[in-house]
């Protein structure tokens, strides 16, 4: 599993969708962990659903297809959010209220799987009660929620965990990817891939280490 004292490891790499996701917030680390890749580092990326599906459609209209099942054996989920302030049913509320995906999460915690939050997704997890007592952060629209939920809302653009790692909203998940590119692989491979993004990261708050 991903550790901060043994970088240049491989690294399998999960981001869950499900109908109703925000674009960027998979689209956005799916790039930066895709550049990582073309450039050497040793990590394998991936869009998946929880269970099986021909496609998904986007909270913009895309649809993204064909998706494979996420498989139990990955170091790193990250999990999108999206619509969490709507009614939607194809959303991230809709998704808390299944109780699917907070479930999976759950076990996937369970069996050492680092998990990851981009906006609204962070509800998930605290919906999985991986949040509870922990520091963590969401999208703006969401951080009463959050609190709510027992997390310790942190102000930040990217709260780092150990084992939990949540980011702010819709372009943060770019931040989120490029951290933990650099805990992951170190230093050199991050800035490499920021400059190829034309990208300037913003500052992480380290609240544990693994």
């Amino acid at each position: 599993m991903m550790t901060y004292d043994n970088p240049y490891t491989h690294m399998e790499c999960g981001i869950l969708v499900y109908d109703g996701f925000d674009d960027l917030d998979a689209l956005g680390p799916f790039e930066v962990f895709s550049h990582a890749r073309k450039q050497g580092a040793n990590i394998d990326v991936g869009l998946y659903t929880l269970d099986e599906q021909d496609h998904v459609v986007t909270s913009h209209g895309l649809r993204i297809g064909p998706v494979e099942v996420l498989p139990e054996n990955l170091d790193l989920v990250v999990v999108p959010g999206g619509g969490w302030s709507t009614t939607d049913q194809e959303s991230a509320r809709g998704e808390a209220k299944r109780g699917t995906i907070p479930d999976a999460l759950g076990r996937l915690a369970t069996h050492g799987t680092v998990i990851a939050s981009v906006c609204t997704g962070g509800m998930l997890l605290a919906e999985a009660g991986l949040t509870d007592d922990r520091p963590a952060i969401t999208h703006h629209s969401a951080i009463d929620d959050l609190r709510t939920s027992g997390a310790d809302v942190v102000e930040a653009r990217v709260v780092d965990d150990g084992d939990i790692v949540t980011a702010g909203g819709i372009t943060a998940g770019i931040d989120l990817a490029l951290h933990l590119l650099e805990r992951e692989f170190g230093t050199d491979t991050a800035q490499s891939v920021a400059t190829t993004m034309e990208y300037e990261p913003a500052d992480v708050v380290v609240t544990k280490e693994l």
